[in-house]
């Protein structure tokens, strides 16, 4: 009786687990994309500075160009730099945390493991198969 409880808390411990390491992946990825958006805004803002501001200077929707006064794309990519930012530690909040989940279904493993190792050696002869 005891030994399935045990391999169901196994069980339930390993869903977790791969839920939670999916979810830090799917965080990961948004980290790397908004920090790809952060330097396009970035260099882009910095060649925006170098003109003059008698140039003209063209913002890119769909496949046309229209012509928009520099302080207008400077304003816009300003924006989008706070805005990645700003999204950016917010998911690095969601990453610890999830990184702190992840510690914590690990050691909930451990001790299930140590409490039945019986359990563990079935673990490993299942994976050996």
């Amino acid at each position: 009786m005891a030994d399935e409880a045990n391999r169901a808390a196994f069980l339930e411990i390993q869903a977790r687990l791969i839920e939670t390491t999916g979810k830090l992946k799917q965080v990961q990825n948004q980290v790397r994309n908004k920090e790809g958006d952060r330097k396009r805004a970035y260099l882009t803002l910095e060649e925006l500075q170098q003109l003059s501001d008698d140039t003209n200077t063209y913002k890119s929707i769909g496949r046309t160009f229209v012509l928009e006064p520099k302080s207008v794309l400077m304003e816009e990519q300003e924006q989008k730099l706070k805005d990645s930012e700003t999204a950016i530690a917010s998911l690095q909040n969601s990453k610890e945390y999830l990184e702190k989940q992840i510690a914590e279904v690990e050691n909930n493993l451990k001790e299930l493991l140590q409490q039945d190792p019986g359990l563990a050696r079935q673990i490993m002869s299942m994976s050996v198969m």
